[in-house]
């Protein structure tokens, strides 16, 4: 009986330590809806995200200034249309980094093509 207490401490013990306790984000991602005409207060953006590099609109730019580079973009349009490119190379880290920065930018609809 003392041994399989031993071996239960032991096991309880490497469970505790070789599982990880940090958060999980969550990034809602909804599926494209039905195709029609688009409003004229819309303005259209194409950001093409590699393992190392954002491009956005054919420019590169630093994951930092995403932000304040759509606030230069068209500060009057009602909303901003996002097209997201992933390039092959690409983790699923890097973009859900990308998602969670701009989740945070408001006016934005955001759609994510394949590679």
């Amino acid at each position: 009986m003392t041994s399989l207490i031993d071996v239960i401490f032991l096991l309880l013990l490497f469970f505790m330590l070789s599982s990880t306790f940090s958060r999980f984000s969550e990034v809602e991602i909804s599926a494209a809806g039905s195709g029609g005409a688009t409003e004229s207060e819309t303005q259209m953006s194409f950001l093409q995200l590699g393992e190392n590099s954002l491009r956005m609109n054919g420019e590169d730019i630093d994951l930092t200034n995403l932000s304040q580079e759509f606030s230069e973009i068209a500060p009057d349009a009602e909303t901003l249309r996002v097209l997201v490119s992933l390039r092959d190379e690409v983790t699923a880290q890097r973009l859900t980094d990308v998602l969670v920065v701009l989740r945070g930018i408001d006016r934005l609809n955001i759609n994510v093509l394949g590679s």
